[in-house]
């Protein structure tokens, strides 16, 4: 495989800095490796309530989740939307403000695309 079949990634917003600043950033990365080579992680799921083609990696370590969402239906890139750790008290749901700040982001990274 060369390099013109992978994919480009786009961090909206401060998706990057979050994934740096995690103990699980290796593994988001080989997920997201995954992906630019159109494959999907195995830890990735479809995140609901945005659009289609907007998926979400899960990771866990020790006690704590983290989670990518990330969507791959616009143009050929892969536009990372949020990065975050899993805080909800209400289980497995995803906080509001979270999902807000998803939305908010593929919107923006729609816009980006159509500037290409």
């Amino acid at each position: 495989m060369d390099d013109d079949d992978i994919e480009p990634v786009v961090w909206v917003g401060d998706a990057r800095e979050q994934v740096q600043s995690k103990v699980v950033r290796a593994d988001i990365g080989a997920a997201l490796y995954d992906v630019q080579k159109g494959d999907k992680p195995p830890k990735a799921k479809p995140f609901k309530g945005i659009a289609s083609g907007v998926l979400e990696i899960v990771t866990r370590f020790e006690t704590d989740t983290f989670r990518t969402v990330y969507a791959v239906t616009i143009g050929r890139r892969v536009y990372v939307l949020h990065a975050f750790q899993k805080k909800s008290p209400k289980g497995r749901q995803t906080a509001k403000l979270d999902i807000e700040m998803i939305a908010r982001r593929y919107k923006e990274a729609v816009e980006i695309e159509k500037e290409q």
